[in-house]
């Protein structure tokens, strides 16, 4: 048995995963994503995380900025159509199969690209499809969802909900993006990484979510004055190299990109978020502090649904 499967046999998560047995004798946990800039934002910190817990990981990734499962999954059929095909080798020139086969895995990750997250008719079939093929290449693999984060409350827009229409709101691209991720995990009988949820909770919290600088003058904004953007999980205003007012909505910062490691962190060993010690220089104690409580919180009532 792995060091994985023994630190869940007594695990908080146990009842929610209930994962069974991996073919895999050693104590490192193999994971492999395919995602895209979201799945890198959440697991930026996660190495860190892992050794000082004492968890050795190998981390493998198939990821392309902006990449849908419906992406994914014809890059995969182009491959398997036609080796010689560039189209199926877009992971730095090596297709899904030949990153597979590299190594085997005990966890691969899937998601929806977020501006489609809220939308549940652009899950299928590709997550079907996608999972049924890496099955088949690693049949001893568990495979889940990572569920993404909705847009800053002051984003532009959010993500579409359906094919004609757009979220009004950070919490409605965060509520049907849940749904949507629900769904398509009790589909295909697996389960979900929350590090959506673990966004929302923070930016529902009146105290540590992030809310508009009222103050600042947005419309003639002078170099380098910022926005205050205390507790943003989200990139957010910063300004470019040629001293323009630039704007993202939608990555994470290194908060956010904390507050993910720590969520999968917790999934992954079984192990309370409230235990890591690591947090980015970048995050304030106190609010590196709060995102622990807040991971663990996610990930505890994830286990009663």
């Amino acid at each position: 048995m792995t060091l994985f499967l023994k630190k869940f046999s007594c695990s908080i998560l146990l009842c929610l995963l209930a994962w069974g047995t991996f073919a895999q004798s050693s104590d490192t946990l193999h994971l492999f994503l395919i995602g895209n800039s979201f799945s890198q934002n959440a697991t930026r910190y996660l190495p860190q995380m892992a050794a000082e817990g004492g968890h050795p990981l190998v981390i493998q990734r198939a990821e392309l900025g902006g990449c849908s499962l419906q992406r994914h999954w014809e890059h995969a059929a182009a491959a398997e159509a036609d080796s010689l095909d560039p189209k199926g080798k877009p992971y730095k020139g090596k297709s899904l199969k030949m990153l597979l086969a590299e190594g085997t895995w005990d966890i691969i990750t899937l998601q929806q690209y977020s501006m489609l997250s809220a939308d549940p008719a652009t899950y299928e079939p590709y997550a079907s499809k996608l999972y049924a093929y890496i099955k088949a290449l690693q049949p001893q693999a568990k495979i889940v969802f990572h569920q993404t984060w909705a847009y800053r409350a002051d984003a532009d827009g959010f993500g579409q909900t359906s094919e004609e229409k757009l979220a009004s709101s950070e919490q409605e691209m965060w509520e049907k993006s849940r749904s949507a991720y629900h769904t398509i995990a009790d589909k295909l009988n697996t389960t979900l990484i929350p590090v959506g949820d673990a966004f929302w909770k923070n930016s529902a919290d009146r105290q540590w979510g992030y809310h508009r600088d009222t103050q600042f003058d947005y419309a003639t904004p002078r170099y380098p004055a910022l926005p205050d953007q205390t507790h943003s999980l989200h990139a957010g205003y910063r300004w470019t190299n040629d001293k323009k007012l630039g704007f993202d909505s939608h990555h994470a910062n290194e908060a956010g990109c904390y507050l993910g490691g720590l969520v999968w962190y917790g999934f992954l060993f079984g192990e309370s978020p409230l235990k890591v010690n690591f947090f980015p220089q970048e995050v304030p104690g106190d609010f590196a502090t709060h995102l622990k409580k807040v991971a663990d919180a996610t990930l505890l009532e994830a286990k009663k649904h």
